[in-house]
């Protein structure tokens, strides 16, 4: 059964055990989630949960409460297993757990694969009450004896179709079929696709709680996509990274390769940034996320994978360099942003064939993706110059006391107060690459002015046909028909679609107003060596079907025999030879 979560009110409320109350005071947490307001008091009265809630809904802290809760004081052995789909995501949900732990003594084992063995092993032999893990890893101590399940109490699957895409679902079975009966299960997932359903129904009378459907889990995005050749994509982010203003920015790249050679590039063009993907050891992923969490780097470019252990608030915009293949996927991408109910924008790169696939991620999500144009020159410059004059607010508020060295300075050269400012200005605008005074194009750059206009003119290309009364008959190639049109017409090749030749007619399409213009400047062309009469096409008139043969209720006539009703058959006698 379905249910929406009840109006949040306080943890207080909830009945939870004291020293979490501090903790989440400590940690500024006031107000519960609807997910934590909708799941809490379920898994705190011993009921199976399915939670669907969107990614940075405070899923973590909902089946946490209850299994910190839950501990009693001195047990020992594993209580409470928690699933991830990737490393990073078994260390931010550790880590919150820890935190939320502040006040009480638990011990916490963190078991993921690119680790070594002897740490979590011995995490495990102390007694560890709550495993958080990735299910191969946890799979592999478990048959090698190390963990041992059968005192479990909760089991939690978190973000469980994040696990069916990465191929992890039969590990996952096989781990909730190693642990007790009378287990309590608690199963997350934002889509929840059937595979993910089935293993739901292994759940005891679970209660489901539905915070928003999959159309509103990213209803809150603003989201747009830009028509991209594949050639121009890395100039197209280029100039998205310097559009978009303040805040940080997540780029998806679909393999780890493209992952690596898209931060390089960005890199060389003077960008704050760095990857993150699987090619990557364990201590290079949590420095990259730990200058991601300082606010050290404005960009970083992530696989699918890598990109589950992002847990920040200020992530403002994400941007799909390559289109994810799902709409589970996309979900899970854009979901990133808009952390803490803050809204956030979301930029899709669309090649010409991909078009199908967006308008099926639009039907799917129920929300509209606008179009967007690839950021002008003049845009970058706007956006940079807004970027200085909120650095030079920030400075002012900060009180640094510049007052004094802006004196030395008039006194050492004789300038003015504007003067020098107009240094300073002009001095931070050159470390930032910021336009101040120069007159810049409004327009966008000439590969997307000639994208939009290919587009636009494909969209008419066909309106009408051209007429020419020659065909194969005469040898006419395609090649002849382009040259008489684009020499003697005064065409361009863009202006030309689909064109049929026929044994003696011959069809161009053009939009109507080509034809139009070509018909004032001339009525023949010279074509293959013959002066011929141009005009435009008739429509084709579908002929129409004769009508069936009135129905008739007598029986058809049964096929005759050879020979039947035209009397006996004679055979021809054999002439012999004559003697």
């Amino acid at each position: 059964m379905t249910r929406s979560p009840p109006e949040p009110g306080s943890f207080a409320e909830m009945e939870l055990d004291p020293r979490l109350l501090q903790a989440l005071e400590t940690l500024g947490f006031h107000r519960p989630t609807p997910i934590q307001a909708g799941v809490i008091p379920h898994l705190l009265g011993g009921r199976d949960v399915i939670g669907r809630a969107r990614t940075g809904s405070g899923k973590t802290a909902a089946y946490g409460l209850p299994i910190l809760h839950g501990l009693e004081p001195g047990s020992h052995g594993v209580k409470a297993l928690v699933l991830c789909p990737t490393r990073e995501l078994a260390l931010q949900v550790s880590g919150a757990l820890r935190g939320f732990a502040a006040m009480m003594t638990v011990r916490f084992a963190t078991i993921y694969g690119g680790a070594p063995y002897p740490p979590q092993i011995q995490a495990l032999k102390n007694g560890a009450s709550i495993a958080v893990g990735t299910p191969g890893r946890l799979l592999d101590h478990l048959d090698r004896g190390n963990l041992d399940l059968s005192g479990l109490q909760t089991f939690v699957l978190d973000e469980a179709d994040e696990m069916l895409r990465m191929g992890f679902l039969d590990d996952v079975k096989r781990l909730l079929d190693a642990t007790p009966r009378d287990r309590q299960v608690a199963l997350f997932s934002a889509t929840m696709p059937e595979p993910i359903r089935k293993v739901a129904m292994r759940l005891s009378d679970p209660v489901e709680i539905q915070v928003e459907d999959r159309a509103l889990s990213v209803g809150h995005i603003q989201q747009y996509w830009i028509a991209v050749p594949e050639r121009h994509k890395l100039d197209a982010l280029v100039r998205v990274l310097r559009a978009v203003g303040t805040g940080t920015t997540l780029v998806f790249a679909r393999t780890r390769v493209s992952c690596a050679e898209t931060a390089d590039a960005l890199a060389r063009r003077g960008l704050a940034v760095d990857a993150l993907h699987g090619d990557l050891h364990q201590p290079a992923r949590e420095r990259v996320l730990q200058r991601l969490r300082a606010r050290q780097l404005s960009t970083v470019i992530a696989t699918d994978v890598a990109s589950r252990g992002i847990d920040v608030d200020h992530i403002s915009h994400i941007v799909n360099f390559d289109l994810p293949p799902e709409v589970e996927s996309y979900v899970h991408r854009i979901g990133r942003t808009s952390r803490a109910d803050h809204r956030g924008t979301a930029i899709s790169f669309c090649l010409p064939r991909e078009m199908q696939r967006l308008k099926q991620i639009q039907r799917a999500t129920g929300c509209r993706i606008h179009r967007m144009e690839v950021p002008s020159d003049a845009d970058i410059a706007r956006s940079g110059r807004k970027r200085l004059v909120e650095e030079l607010a920030g400075a002012l508020d900060d009180q640094h006391p510049s007052g004094q060295a802006v004196e030395e300075i008039k006194q050492l050269k004789g300038w003015t107060e504007q003067q020098v400012a107009q240094a300073a200005l002009a001095l931070l605008a050159r470390r930032d690459g910021v336009e101040l005074g120069a007159v810049v194009d409004e327009a966008p750059p000439q590969w997307a002015r000639s994208q939009h206009r290919r587009e636009k003119d494909f969209r008419n290309i066909n309106q009408v046909e051209l007429f020419i009364p020659m065909g194969r008959k005469r040898n006419l190639t395609p090649a002849e028909v382009v040259g008489a049109l684009t020499n003697e017409g005064g065409l361009s090749g863009r202006d030309l679609g689909r064109i049929t030749i026929t044994p003696r007619k011959t069809f161009v399409g053009m939009s109507r107003a080509a034809l139009d213009s070509l018909l004032l400047r001339a009525q023949s062309l010279h074509v293959a060596g013959r002066d011929v009469p141009i005009s435009r096409a008739q429509p084709q008139v579908q002929p129409r079907r004769p009508a069936p043969p009135p129905r008739s209720n007598r029986a058809p006539p049964r096929p005759r025999a050879p020979g039947a009703g035209r009397g006996p058959l004679l055979r021809r006698p054999h002439r012999g030879k004559k003697r």
